[in-house]
């Protein structure tokens, strides 16, 4: 099942028969410089510069192979972005139950100290205690002092409770004051990393955009050409799968057959196939296609998590939270949270991954094809699991 305009992917170690999958951000630091070059190169003449050479201008198939590189750099960029989100938003919870735990310990300090400060007052009128002792209990520590001047002897039960408690309270709002400056330290590196990632991947469809641009009438023809036939092919594939697992449905059937006329007058099953989910699999499966199906026709959106725009793995995510399973965020995180099959037994559900760096998946929805969010520029939509070449596909996961 070869793809006539399949691209060709960088090698990757297999564990388990998956490919390891190279770190996304590694993806945004691959350069276009060569792809530009030629493009802004500098004018022989101040007015007229020549027409670019056969030879130095790419090809429509190069320019395809660049555009889809683009992309799929942009969509491993989309997952660090993803990720440095959901990281950021923690960390503002934090930061926000930080400071909500300190305002209500504040006021417990300040409670305590005025305790302490009536007490103090109180022993002060009646001589007790030094006029210097009402000073000392209101001081930043006045632990010491009362040690010292072995004070806490003379103490009730209840103003010893109030200095324990004021004691307390200040080594806790102390410790809480530097637990939050480290989360708004970490919070404003993850926004940091937010706003860096995001310009990469504008810098990614900018150009992506700039490289269709520059096509003729005539190469844009030919490039809808050469999509129209990847399609095609990508769909006979999806035709042979599908009756691949006909044929081996059909045999598991007739093992089943089989087996009860060796047994007569026992209920036969088919046997146990590996691969195959158990009954209440279907149930949730079908949940979470009914969900991903109301989203056909919504635009991809970069970092979209819908209701109205959606990227990849958000739509995943969504689906499957519709049928009572909680997905992560990321690609690279999603390709972990289930059990991985092999492609001959995918089943409705069923999660498909692509590429080396794991940057895209879509929902399998039988018969070789799947709903998912293609790219920038293109709607949520059907497609065989095939469009980018069966070499494109990296694993298949079952998420429940």
């Amino acid at each position: 099942m070869a793809s006539s305009h399949r691209k060709s992917r960088p090698t990757g170690t297999r564990v388990a028969g998956i490919r390891t999958p190279a770190f996304a951000t590694a993806a945004l630091t691959a350069s276009v410089a060569l792809l530009t070059q030629t493009a802004n190169a500098a004018p022989t003449e101040p007015t007229t510069p020549p027409a670019p050479s056969a030879d130095d201008k790419p090809s429509v198939e190069e320019v395809e192979a660049q555009v889809d590189d683009l992309y799929h750099q942009a969509e491993s960029a989309a997952d660090v972005y993803n990720a440095a989100k959901e990281r950021a938003a923690k960390q503002q919870g934090r930061v926000d139950t930080l400071m909500d735990d300190m305002a209500r310990r504040t006021q417990k300090l300040n409670d305590a100290r005025e305790e302490l400060g009536s007490f103090a007052a109180a022993q002060y009128r009646t001589g007790s205690v030094a006029p210097g002792t009402a000073t000392f209990l209101l001081a930043d520590d006045p632990q010491d002092y009362f040690d010292q001047n072995q004070l806490m002897d003379r103490l009730t039960a209840r103003q010893k409770d109030t200095v324990d408690e004021y004691i307390t309270q200040r080594a806790e709002t102390t410790r809480q004051r530097q637990e939050a400056a480290a989360s708004l330290d970490a919070l404003t590196e993850s926004q940091d990393e937010l706003q860096t990632t995001k310009t990469a991947v504008q810098t990614k469809l900018v150009e992506a955009r700039r490289l269709l641009s520059r096509l003729t009438a005539e190469e844009k023809l030919r490039l809808a050409a050469i999509e129209r036939e990847k399609q095609a092919d990508a769909r006979r594939q999806a035709q042979e799968l599908a009756r691949q697992q006909q044929d081996a449905e059909q045999r598991r059937q007739q093992d089943a057959a089989a087996a009860a006329q060796q047994s007569p007058g026992t209920t036969a099953s088919a046997p146990s196939t590996p691969g195959v989910p158990d009954p209440s699999y279907a149930g949730k499966a079908e949940k979470a296609l009914t969900f991903a199906r109301a989203q056909v026709g919504k635009p991809y959106v970069w970092g979209a998590t819908g209701p109205d725009s959606y990227d990849c793995s958000s739509l995943t995510q969504a689906a499957w939270r519709a049928a009572g399973v909680s997905l992560p965020r990321t690609t690279y995180d999603q390709v972990n949270a289930g059990t991985t099959v092999s492609l001959s037994d995918i089943q409705p559900g069923d999660l498909v991954f692509f590429y080396e760096g794991i940057s895209h998946v879509g929902l399998y929805i039988g018969n070789g094809m799947m709903i998912h969010a293609p790219k920038p520029g293109a709607y949520v939509r059907e497609e065989s699991i095939f469009y980018d070449g069966e070499s494109a596909i990296h694993s298949v996961v079952r998420p429940a």
